[in-house]
C-alpha cells in the first residue's frame, strides 16, 4: 500500500476524531491526548499544526487518500535542538498493513534531509511490541530500556529508548 504524509486540513477533524477515540490507541499514547477525543480537540490540534513552520505533524494518508493517523516530530531545544522525538498513531482497522512502517520511513527522512536534524528518537511503552518493531524495520537502534520511568492508566511501566542518527540514514 502506497503511503503518503500532508499537512492536516480543517476536513480531516472528523476522520480524526472517529479514529482515535479507540482505548486500544490511547493506551499507547501520552496522557495528554484526551479520551474520549472531541471534535474541539481535532479543531484545536488542526489549528496548532497549522501554525507550525516548518511543518512537525502530518496526517498519514493511504492510496486511496483517506487518513488513517498522524505521526510527528517534536523538536527538542537548547542543547537538544538537533534532535526530535518521533511519535504516531494508526487507526486500527488500518492495523497490520505496513502503513506506520512506511510513513516512519517518510517523516525519518523529512527529519535528517528537510529539518537537518542530527538524531531521531522514540520512546515506546514497554507493552507496545508492535511499535517497537515499525521502529527497528527503518534501522531505529535501541539504545535502552528507562525501567519503570512511565505511568499509564495507574500502571507503572518500562519505556524501550530507540534512536537513528543521520549518518545512518
Amino acid at each position: 500500500m502506497e503511503v503518503k504524509l500532508r499537512t492536516l486540513k480543517k476536513s480531516d477533524r472528523e476522520q480524526i476524531t472517529e479514529l482515535i477515540n479507540n482505548k486500544k490507541i490511547v493506551d499507547n499514547l501520552r496522557d495528554d491526548i484526551p479520551h474520549p477525543y472531541s471534535l474541539e480537540d481535532a479543531d484545536y490540534f488542526i489549528d496548532f499544526t497549522q501554525k507550525q513552520s516548518p511543518a512537525e505533524n502530518f496526517g498519514i494518508i493511504t492510496e486511496n487518500q483517506e487518513l488513517c493517523g498522524v505521526i510527528s516530530l517534536k523538536r527538542q531545544s537548547d542543547i537538544f535542538r538537533m534532535t526530535a522525538e518521533v511519535g504516531y498513531w494508526i487507526g486500527e482497522k488500518y492495523w497490520k498493513e505496513g502503513i506506520a512502517s512506511k510513513a516512519v520511513r517518510l517523516i525519518t527522512k523529512y527529519g535528517f534531509e528537510e529539518l537537518q536534524l542530527e538524531r531521531i528518537y522514540a520512546g515506546v511503552f514497554g507493552y507496545n511490541t508492535a511499535s517497537m518493531k515499525v521502529l527497528e524495520k527503518n534501522g531505529y537502534t535501541k539504545e535502552g530500556i528507562s525501567r519503570n520511568s512511565i505511568i499509564k492508566n495507574n500502571i507503572i511501566h518500562d519505556q524501550h529508548i530507540f534512536s537513528k542518527l543521520k549518518n545512518e540514514h
